[in-house]
């Protein structure tokens, strides 16, 4: 493809330019395995006969199924990003196609010394998901970051992506992150109520599907749990599967969930027959020594503070029964402290109450793992200034955010530039789509929680709320005379 040159401009012509076969050459050392693998066929075919290349094709080819028949995680985990990229790199982005795609969104360069039209050159195809391709590209000379985000839309609309992400890798090299479809398209329902608590799994807890269309777990046993979006992104969702998974240990309080609402209680308030102890930033003000020769009067930090007390009373009868580890039981029931909004305790609360929280939650978040004490936290703002704690949370979830910065504060340094574009998630129509880091690689999986209404709920509560006369230190049910 040639240009016509700008009027007016002059072109000194190089009579040393890269000639065609050079520059098949140099094509061919980019990407040796159209040379070796002919080859490798080839003397194959000579050394061992037609028949045996064959059997070791079809060899491999059956065993590659037997994989994926035999272990489809390990096979979607390890073999299939590969694949998909090798499929993708050569249909999707094939040489000519991408040409003419950045000619079309004026991203290419003309050359005055050859009046060669220069086209920035692909380097690397990855497809970590269905849904999510990252591109890197070596930029020409007097282009950059914005010579591209410039030409965002365009590029978008040419490779008929959903969304895009552009960000400098590099010196002269970029990373485009391009997402295609939604893989939820209908609703998702809410997590099943196991009928019993053996069928309960802490290291699997159901919170709704993969983009995989696999169901999405995650371990709740041992470890802590931030959740990050805005106003609708539907934290609510991760607030009731969570809490429907563990319905019958609830029920016959092998768990034990603490409930602080500092938005007044109108997302928890109806499930609290469920809770073990609760508090609202609407309730009266309550006396409780925290242990330190301190009165707290917060009936919010009063449960927090009860939270973090427990913890210590089952490290000391750990301790004494010569154990590393707990067995969650009626005796010693495994205990989940829910905070519906962290920034309001963390950030907006007066200094002396902020101080106290993140004190106290460091040391629930560092210690209470052994002991069967486990934190879900929920918030809008995951800035370190707003959550110091930020970084002890071991699970991470974003879903739809305000701001691109926020995605890599919750699932870590590189995961937008790796898919998680949390922030180019629609408002509507979207609600608890959001994004998660696999527990084995740092690549972001697409997600969606199941969504529980007011119905499933009120079933969970009906189905689940304790019956047997509740301890005495509960400050929820009402001791009977």
């Amino acid at each position: 493809m040639s240009r016509k040159p700008k009027t007016g401009t002059a072109i000194r012509r190089n009579r040393y330019k890269t000639r065609p076969e050079a520059r098949c050459a140099l094509w061919l050392a980019r990407h040796p395995g159209f040379l070796a693998t002919p080859a490798a066929v080839t003397a194959s075919v000579l050394e061992l006969g037609p028949v045996t290349t064959g059997s070791l094709a079809a060899s491999t080819l059956v065993a590659g199924l037997g994989w994926y028949r035999a272990h489809p995680e390990s096979f979607t985990r390890i073999a299939s990003p590969r694949l998909r990229s090798a499929r993708r790199r050569w249909t999707r982005y094939i040489g000519q196609s991408w040409r003419s795609t950045l000619d079309f969104c004026d991203l290419t360069v003309d050359d005055r010394r050859t009046g060669e039209v220069l086209v920035p050159r692909l380097l690397k195809v990855a497809s970590p998901t269905p849904s999510i391709d990252v591109v890197t590209v070596a930029i020409r000379k007097g282009q950059s970051v914005e010579t591209f985000r410039n030409a965002q839309a365009e590029l978008a609309s040419a490779l008929g992506a959903d969304a895009i992400s552009i960000e400098k890798a590099k010196p002269r090299v970029l990373t485009v992150t391009l997402v295609f479809g939604n893989p939820f398209e209908d609703v998702i329902p809410p997590a099943d109520i196991p009928g019993d608590p053996s069928e309960v799994d802490l290291a699997a807890i159901e919170l709704g599907d993969t983009e995989y269309g696999a169901v999405w777990t995650e371990p709740l046993a041992g470890q802590h749990w931030l959740i990050s979006g805005g106003t609708g992104s539907g934290k609510g969702s991760l607030l009731w599967n969570p809490l429907r998974a563990m319905g019958p240990m609830i029920r016959d309080r092998v768990a034990r969930i603490s409930m602080i609402d500092p938005k007044g209680g109108m997302e928890t308030e109806r499930g609290r027959p469920l809770f073990f102890d609760y508090a609202t930033s609407a309730d009266d003000e309550t006396e409780y020594d925290n242990g330190d020769g301190d009165e707290v009067v917060d009936p919010m930090l009063a449960v927090l503070f009860r939270f973090r007390d427990r913890m210590r009373e089952r490290q000391e009868q750990l301790r004494e029964d010569g154990l590393r580890k707990f067995t969650a039981s009626a005796g010693t029931p495994f205990e989940v402290l829910m905070i519906d909004e962290l920034m309001m305790l963390t950030a907006l609360s007066g200094r002396r109450t902020v101080s106290e929280v993140n004190r106290v939650l460091a040391e629930i978040l560092t210690q209470g793992r052994a002991a069967g004490y486990a934190v879900i936290a929920y918030v809008q703002e995951p800035a370190k200034d707003i959550v110091p704690v930020r970084d002890l949370f071991t699970r991470r979830i974003s879903l739809r955010t305000g701001a691109a910065s926020f995605v890599d504060m919750v699932l870590g340094e590189g995961a937008r530039d790796r898919g998680a574009l949390a922030d180019e998630i629609p408002e509507t129509g979207c609600e608890g789509i959001g994004y998660r880091t696999s527990e084995t690689s740092r690549q972001p999986i697409r997600v969606r929680a199941g969504y529980s209404t007011d119905d499933d709920i009120d079933e969970l509560v009906r189905l689940c709320t304790p019956a047997d006369e509740p301890p005495a230190d509960s400050n929820v049910y009402p001791i009977a005379a």
